[in-house]
C-alpha cells in the first residue's frame, strides 16, 4: 500500500539522503503505520467539548494506548516514553530523545490525538469512524487533524537515525485537548518545565497546505471569540394569528442586532476592537501563494452552482482568510425543523455566534465591546443577553532566522520537489500564543496535511498520505539542520501572545 511517489529533485541535501528517507516512510506506511492509522481512525474519542463522559468512557485512554504501543514496536534506541495524567485532565503522551552532543539545542514537536465530531452525513462507502484507502487518501476522522502527527514525530527520528545524522535533542507532546481549545496543554508544560526546558524550535504538524505539492508554513493564526446571542419577546409562544401585529418577532429583533455587528451586504465585521493591521510582508506572502495556486483556492469549497465567493481576486482570498475578521452563526436554538413547524409566535430566539478575529487583536477586549453593543438599547426593550462561552488569540510568527530560512526551503525542495510557501491560516491553534510567550527565543515552523477538499471537522476529512511522508522528510531534514546552525531565534514582542480559553465548550481550531 505504499504511495511511492518518484522525487523531482537530487535525492541528496548535505549529508541528507532523501530518496533513501522516503523508502524508510514508505517501509513503516506498509509496516505498521497504515494499520494503526486505521485503528486509530475506528475509536471514536472526541475532544472534551464534544464528549462530557471523555475522562470516563475509556475511548481516550484506549487511543492512548493503541499510540503508545505502536510507538514502542519502533524501538527506537535512547526513546523515553510516558503517558502522563492528571485527575480531571485529559492524558498527554510525552516522548523525549537525547540529542547527539550533550550541549544539544532542544527542539519542540507538537501534535493532537482528540476528534472533532462525526459530523454526519459521509458519502456513500465513506464514515467517521471507518478508514478507507482510496487514490492515495485515508479517509475518516481524525487521521489528517492529527492523528498522523505521531507517526511523522517518531519516523523522523527513525530516519536521522538510520543515516546516522546529528540531532538536536527531541521532545514530542501529543495532547487529548486541542479540539476543545487546549485548556489542559498550559499545565502540562509547566509541570514538565524542567524536563522540556528551552526550546529553540518548535515544530507543530496540525496545520494546513495550500495544496499537496510542496511544503507550507503557516505565518499566523486567526484568534477564535464564540458567544450566544438571546433575544427574549414572550414567556411562553403565542397563536400567531393572535400575537403578530402587536408582539415582535423575536428572530426580526435579532436581525436589527445582527446588523451591528456586520455590515449585511459585504459581511464587513463592524465592531471597532476587531479591525486588523496586516503585515506588509504578509501582503507578499500572500501574493507569492495566490501565484501558485490561482483559482485553486477558491475551488478547494464546495460551492452551489453559480455562487460567487466574497473575495475578488485569490491573493485577496489568502489575506481575507487569515488576516479579516469574520462572523459565522454555527447554531440556533428556540427555532423548531420546518417539518414540526406550526402557527405559534416563537417566544425567544438564540444564535451561537463564532468570531475569527485577526491574529494580534486581543479577544477580551472585542469580547466586551460585543456585549456592549448587543445589550445596549434592545428594540422594543426586549430581553437580550450575550453570554461569551470561550476565546483563543490569534498568533503571528517571529521572522524566521536564514538558517532555518534556507533550511525549510531545502527541506520542501528534497521532500516534493518544490520550493516552500508562507502563508496565513484561517483556523485557529490557540496555544501557540503561549508557546510564543513561555519560549520567547523559539523559532516555529507550523505545518501539516489539511490541504484542498481534505475537510478537517467536516464530513469525509481525508488524509493525503503522500502528502504526510513528504512532510515527515521535511521535518526530518529541518531536524538535521539545526545541529549545523547557530540559535538566531528572535524574542517575540507580537500582540495576541497571551492564551486565553473559556469554558470547553468551544471549539478553538
Amino acid at each position: 500500500m505504499s504511495s511511492n511517489k518518484k522525487q523531482k529533485t537530487e535525492s541528496k541535501t548535505g549529508d541528507f539522503d532523501f530518496k533513501a528517507a522516503r523508502a524508510i516512510a514508505d517501509k513503516d506506511w506498509d509496516n505498521g503505520v497504515y494499520e494503526t492509522l486505521c485503528e486509530y481512525i475506528k475509536i471514536p474519542n472526541l475532544s472534551p467539548a464534544y464528549d462530557k463522559d471523555c475522562l470516563t468512557n475509556g475511548l481516550a485512554d484506549k487511543a492512548v494506548d493503541l499510540l503508545v504501543n505502536w510507538v514502542k514496536k519502533q524501538q527506537v534506541p535512547g526513546l523515553e516514553v510516558e503517558v502522563v495524567t492528571e485527575p480531571g485532565r485529559t492524558p498527554l503522551i510525552y516522548m523525549v530523545l537525547a540529542g547527539s552532543e550533550q550541549d544539544a539545542e532542544t527542539v519542540m514537536m507538537y501534535g493532537h490525538m482528540d476528534k472533532q465530531p462525526h459530523m454526519l452525513p459521509w458519502a456513500e462507502g465513506l464514515g467517521p469512524c471507518d478508514p478507507v484507502l482510496r487514490d492515495g487518501k485515508l479517509y475518516g476522522r481524525g487521521g489528517a487533524d492529527d492523528g498522523y502527527a505521531i507517526f511523522s514525530c517518531i519516523t523522523a527520528l527513525k530516519i536521522l537515525q538510520t543515516q546516522q545524522l546529528k540531532r538536536p535533542r527531541v521532545v514530542m507532546l501529543i495532547e487529548a485537548s486541542e479540539e476543545s481549545g487546549s485548556p489542559d496543554l498550559p499545565f502540562y508544560i509547566d509541570k514538565l518545565e524542567s524536563q522540556i526546558g528551552s526550546p529553540s524550535l518548535i515544530i507543530c504538524l496540525d496545520s494546513g497546505c495550500g495544496n499537496y505539492e510542496q511544503l507550507w508554513l503557516t505565518t499566523s493564526l486567526r484568534g477564535v471569540l464564540s458567544a450566544h446571542l438571546k433575544v427574549e419577546v414572550l414567556t411562553e409562544g403565542v397563536h400567531s394569528g393572535l400575537a403578530s401585529g402587536i408582539v415582535p418577532s423575536s428572530f426580526r429583533i435579532m436581525r436589527q442586532l445582527l446588523d451591528r455587528l456586520e455590515d449585511k451586504d459585504t459581511g464587513k465585521v463592524l465592531l471597532k476592537t476587531i479591525q486588523p493591521d496586516i503585515p506588509p510582508k504578509h501582503f507578499g506572502n500572500a501574493d507569492k501563494a495566490a501565484a501558485v495556486l490561482k483559482e485553486e483556492i477558491l475551488q478547494a469549497y464546495p460551492f452551489v452552482e453559480g455562487m460567487a465567493s466574497m473575495a475578488a481576486t485569490p491573493a485577496a482570498a489568502l489575506l481575507q482568510k487569515a488576516w479579516h475578521p469574520t462572523l459565522s452563526y454555527t447554531g440556533v436554538s428556540g427555532v423548531p425543523d420546518c417539518s414540526v413547524a406550526g402557527n405559534v409566535l416563537r417566544p425567544h430566539t438564540t444564535l451561537a455566534l463564532s468570531f475569527r478575529l485577526p491574529p494580534t487583536v486581543n479577544p477580551e477586549e472585542v469580547g466586551k465591546e460585543l456585549v456592549e453593543v448587543v445589550e445596549a438599547n434592545p428594540p422594543y426593550n426586549a430581553k437580550v443577553s450575550c453570554s461569551l462561552h470561550g476565546m483563543g488569540s490569534g498568533w503571528k510568527a517571529p521572522e524566521l532566522a536564514p538558517w532555518l530560512e534556507e533550511a525549510v526551503e531545502r527541506a520542501s525542495q528534497g521532500a516534493f520537489g518544490k520550493g516552500a510557501l508562507l502563508w496565513g491560516e484561517g483556523g485557529s491553534i490557540p496555544f501557540m500564543g503561549m508557546l510564543g510567550k513561555k519560549f520567547p527565543r523559539a523559532q516555529f515552523v507550523i505545518t501539516g496535511v489539511l490541504g484542498p477538499k481534505s475537510n478537517a471537522h467536516g464530513p469525509n476529512e481525508f488524509l493525503h498520505v503522500n502528502t504526510m511522508h513528504c512532510v515527515t522528510l521535511a521535518s526530518a531534514y529541518v531536524l538535521s539542520q539545526v545541529v549545523h546552525n547557530p540559535q538566531t531565534g528572535s524574542t517575540s514582542t507580537e500582540k495576541g501572545g497571551e492564551f486565553m480559553v473559556g469554558k470547553k465548550d468551544t471549539c478553538c481550531v
